[in-house]
């Protein structure tokens, strides 16, 4: 498999209506407060703690991650509930 099928399956594992991807990527945005004028770059806590590469390894590691949790979801048994089960026994 490769880094793009990779990225791209990790994209189906979803946190709420967002995949984990995304939502890392919202999260550790440059942003700038509208009221203070603060901006928040987490760039520099990365820099402040001494390891430039955090946030590339933390993508790398949602990566694998989503990936690995989609491969077990999909080969889990499908869903057998009251209602399939009821269904089933009727026929």
């Amino acid at each position: 498999m490769t880094d793009i099928e990779e990225s791209e399956e990790a994209y189906e594992y979803m946190l709420g209506s967002r995949s984990a991807i995304e939502w890392i990527m919202e999260r550790y945005q440059v942003k700038t407060d509208k009221a203070s004028g603060i901006v928040n770059d987490p760039n520099d806590w990365c820099d402040e703690m001494g390891d430039p590469r955090y946030i590339v390894d933390l993508v790398k590691r949602i990566v694998a991650v989503s990936v690995e949790t989609m491969k077990i979801v999909n080969a889990l048994p499908p869903l057998k509930t009251a209602t399939s089960t009821d269904s089933a026994t009727a026929e």
